[in-house]
């Protein structure tokens, strides 16, 4: 079907920047003793917000993670973007044509303002994304598996939530779409689509979106 908005997830769908923060997520936990592996980083945190991994690890080992935790992590992050980021290939050419079919879209990330603006910037996509159609799990206190923010970037954007699709890369942001009532595609460069469930459609690369969305 044709959608009135397309709302894209971020880290891993416009900028490949899952591996690299992964990595450093799980280098800073086991560095603060809670020893954890790139693939446990990416099982329990991929796609979700920051309060996530401070309620998961406080749960599990009844131990707060550092004050300034947040701040440390975003640090190394935004250094290793500087350095290594790039956009997810076919990324352009998908806005391109939504921008030639007149089709509006919008990011709507687990990810802080900050980081949306330091990965776009550095790979180019802040042409595309000017600050009317950026939004984070900021924005409304509650990350992905909930809804709140695909449903706020909804409202924002003035369209019903049935009339939207989502393009997730992540277990917990398919989950989030569904609970919104929206359609969802889901991409598959780094997570199988049987550990997708719910997606209407599976898709390996960006430009194969494109014949998923007319």
């Amino acid at each position: 079907m044709r959608y009135d908005l397309v709302i894209f997830d971020n880290d891993g769908v416009l900028v490949d920047s899952e591996p690299i923060s992964n990595v450093i997520l799980a280098g800073y936990l086991t560095e603060l003793g809670h020893p954890t592996s790139y693939e446990d980083s990416l099982r329990d945190y991929m796609g979700s917000a920051l309060h996530r991994i401070h309620d998961l690890v406080r749960e599990r080992t009844g131990r707060s993670l550092p004050d300034d935790f947040d701040e440390t992590f975003h640090a190394r992050v935004f250094a290793a973007f500087e350095r290594e980021l790039v956009a997810v290939e076919g990324v352009t050419e998908v806005l391109e044509k939504l921008v030639a079919d007149e089709t509006p879209y919008c990011v709507a990330s687990s990810g802080s303002h900050q980081r949306i603006a330091v990965g776009h910037r550095k790979t180019g996509l802040d042409r595309w994304f000017k600050g009317g159609n950026v939004f984070s799990a900021e924005d409304v206190g509650r990350g992905k598996p909930a809804p709140d923010l695909f449903l706020h970037a909804a409202e924002r954007m003035g369209t019903a939530p049935e009339r939207c699709v989502v393009v997730e890369d992540s277990p917990l942001g398919v989950q989030a779409a569904r609970a919104a009532g929206m359609d969802v595609y889901g991409l598959t460069a780094m997570t199988s689509a049987e550990k997708l469930p719910g997606a209407q459609g599976y898709f390996r690369g960006m430009r194969e979106l494109l014949g998923l969305l007319v």
